[in-house]
């Protein structure tokens, strides 16, 4: 007995096989893409060796959107030629849009404050960071790195 979801549409069933039974095994590729650009809830990646543009929904993306930028590269997992999945750089750059003010007093321990990048994405920034200023933000965990030493 199995449960199965299904990549394409998120449903859940439950599944029984014997032993003599076989199943065809999934044509899963991975294709080097470059974000493009948003439109409604779609975002737009071009593959790099065709330059096919592929259409992804923002409920596959998740919260991966907030880490797309124009030009970011990414690599994306097909299933039957349809997008199931996407790997965004490690760290990427953002500049910061909107931060929360500074708190007077600091204590011992380093306080962060809420940061809201171009992506939409807030992140927790230590003091100095100000609106404007570029960082770096880990994809994996959604923090903080570093400041940048470009300007916005």
């Amino acid at each position: 007995k199995l449960r199965v979801r299904s990549l394409f549409t998120g449903n859940v069933q439950d599944l029984t096989y014997h032993s003599n039974d076989k199943l065809e095994e999934a044509s899963i590729t991975l294709h080097e893409m470059q974000y493009l650009y948003a439109e409604g809830d779609h975002y737009v990646f071009m593959d790099n060796s065709t330059f096919e543009q592929i259409p992804m929904s923002k409920d596959v993306l998740g919260d991966r959107r907030y880490y797309l930028k124009e030009g970011t590269p990414v690599n994306v997992v097909m299933l039957e030629d349809k997008p199931i999945d996407i790997t965004v750089p490690k760290v990427v750059e953002m500049k910061v849009l909107r931060t929360e003010a500074s708190l007077k007093g600091a204590t011992v321990t380093a306080q962060l404050k809420g940061a809201v990048t171009d992506t939409g994405l807030t992140v927790g920034v230590p003091a100095f960071i100000k609106e404007g200023d570029i960082i770096k933000v880990d994809t994996r965990t959604g923090n903080y790195l570093e400041r940048s030493a470009g300007k916005g």
